[in-house]
Order: C-alpha cells, then structure tokens, then sequence
C-alpha cells in the first residue's frame, strides 16, 4: 500500500457486504463481520465505507420491507458490535468524527426501494433509523421509476417518483441515480435541487452497456454538484474477456474525470464477487451472453484489499497526487461530509 493511500480518505460508495452478514443468524452478525469484512476493508484502507441495502428477488414483494429493516438492523449491530473500528454515521460532522478517531465511517443507503415503494412518508421512517443515501429502481420496474433494464419504454420518473425525489432533498438524503433508466435520469437531474449521486456506475462512451453514463449523463451530474463513482464489475467496462485490466478500470476512472470534471468522480467498486459465492449456490451461477460474468471482478480487485492497487495505476499513470486523493475519495468525502445534523 502506498503512503499516498494510507493518508487519504478512501471510499467505496457500494459494496454489499450487508447481504452477506445479514443472512447469518442475527447473533452472528457483529462477529461474522468482524472476522469476515473488516479485515478486508481495513488491508485496502478503506475509510469510508457506503453500505447498501439490497433486496433480492426472494423477499419480493411480500417480504420486502421485513427485509429492509432487518438488513438496516443489521449494520447497526455490526456497529455496535465493533465500535472500536467502525461508526454507522448519519451526518457530515459524525463522519469526520469516525475519521478523526481512525476508524472507517460506515453510511447507509437503499438499492431501489422495495418495501417502501409507493408509500413516500416512509422515506421519513428509514431516515430516522439512519438511511442517507438511496435508489428508486433496479433492473426493473417500480412503483416511483424504470430501471436501466425499462429504457426502452422512455418513462421518467412516476408522479411517487417525483415526490420521493424532494422528500430525500427536504430530509437530506442524497439521490442515487445508479441502476436508474435514461430518461428518469434526465428527468431526476432536471428536477434536482441537491447534488446526486451515481453509486457504481461507469462510462458509456468506453462500455455501451445501459448500466453506464453517457458523457450528457455525467455532465449533468457534475452540474448538481455530485460524484459519478465507477463501478469495477467487468461486465460494465468491457466487452471482451481479453479486455480484462486494472488498465481498462483505469481508463473508465479518467474518462468520468475528464467528462465530469475532477471534483465529480469516486470509487463505486460493487464488491459483489464474494458475497455471491457466498450466497448463491455454484449450480445457478449464470454467465453473460457476451461469455463474461456478470458478476466477474477484475483479477486483484475481488474485494476491498485491492484497493491500492486502483491508487497505484493512477499514480502510474501521472495523475497529480492532489487528484488521485479526489478520486479515491475526496471528493465523496466532501459530498457526504455535507450531510445535515
């Protein structure tokens, strides 16, 4: 690891770990994370950590908000569990806290919503219980939006959608336009009086995937203030499986950087590798028609160790170190450093 690394904040604004902790027993949690999570968060130097909760497919749609709280209890245990090493933080000034007293600063977030859905004075509810980050859509359809898998229907955001969208900015919770569909994008960022984010979401220009940003996209968050933070999935950043590099990450990185502008881009790993193994039985794994995984990491960057190794090709490549401390996570710092008490 190098210095440059280790004295900056670095933060991974996805990374779903809370699927794989919360599966456990409930008295498992605090411990499973620590012998499992921390050690990999701690080796790739993470300081600030995003923690979404995702909802899978078999807890919809009837189970959906059961699971949600107790995806958001977990964390909070696992907090309290290790309060030596980790803080679920809900504002600017509890995050530089965490900061300040070396341990990593934890964040929570929702991934689409469900459970919640059309209900909007919920969004009140998970606030209150910690939630500053959040989604309205997925790969698919929702009460409030399309996901990027709908963009062939062309739709913006529903009239929910809409009214979720100035619920989040009056309670101060950032909009995350990552899995969201083209047009409830443009839509979003017409409406926006607040910075959004893009969680885990890369270049369309380099990758035509619908997952990705166009260079409109991602002025468009640069002009709200925001952060796009790349995701290092393969399937979102190449086409082929030969293409496969730290190098091709790389390139999405200064792409978004170039487009948006320095002060606009992060680190959205979605380290789902291990928690997939770990979830999904090996018989129902799927690959993509395009023969990569759609799961499939970068070799050296399965989990949060690899790291470094993304602060190492920038410094390669000759980025100015007062950049490279932006990208890894400066400028996601400021963004959420502003979160309201």
């Amino acid at each position: 690891m190098t210095s440059l690394h280790q004295r900056a904040v670095v933060a991974d604004t996805h990374n779903d770990l809370l699927m794989a902790v919360s599966a456990r027993p409930a008295e498992t949690w605090a411990a499973f994370f620590r012998r499992q999570w921390l050690p990999q968060l701690q080796a790739g130097g993470v300081n600030l950590q995003v923690l979404p909760v995702f909802i899978d497919d078999q807890y919809r749609p009837e189970g959906a908000l059961r699971q949600t709280l107790r995806m958001i209890e977990c964390a909070h245990v696992l907090a309290e569990g290790n309060a030596a090493a980790v803080a679920l933080c809900r504002t600017g000034a509890e995050i530089d806290r965490a900061l300040a007293d070396g341990k990593i600063a934890l964040v929570l977030a929702l991934e689409s919503m469900p459970g919640l859905d059309a209900s909007v004075e919920l969004i009140s509810t998970v606030h209150r219980l910690g939630v500053r980050i959040a989604s309205i859509a997925h790969w698919g359809r929702t009460p409030l939006a399309d996901g990027s898998g709908e963009d062939a229907t062309g739709s913006g955001l529903t009239s929910h959608g809409v009214a979720a969208l100035k619920e989040m900015e009056r309670l101060g919770i950032v909009f995350d336009i990552s899995h969201l569909g083209a047009s409830g994008v443009a839509h979003v960022l017409e409406l926006a009086a607040k910075p959004v984010m893009a969680t885990h979401s890369s270049a369309r220009a380099l990758r035509d995937h619908h997952r990705n940003l166009t260079d409109e996209q991602l002025r468009g968050v640069a002009a709200t203030g925001g952060v796009v933070c790349v995701n290092f999935l393969a399937a979102f950043l190449v086409e082929d499986t030969r293409e496969v590099s730290v190098d091709r990450l790389l390139d999405h990185i200064e792409h978004v950087a170039e487009v948006a502008g320095i002060d606009h881009v992060g680190l959205g790993p979605d380290f789902i590798h291990e928690v997939m193994r770990d979830l999904t039985p090996p018989c129902c794994e799927e690959a993509s028609p395009r023969g990569i995984d759609a799961m499939a990491p970068f070799p050296g960057l399965e989990g949060p160790e690899g790291l470094p190794l993304v602060t190492e090709g920038l410094i390669r490549r000759g980025l100015q170190e007062k950049d490279i401390i932006k990208i890894i996570g400066g400028n996601v710092h400021r963004l959420l450093g502003e979160l309201p008490a």
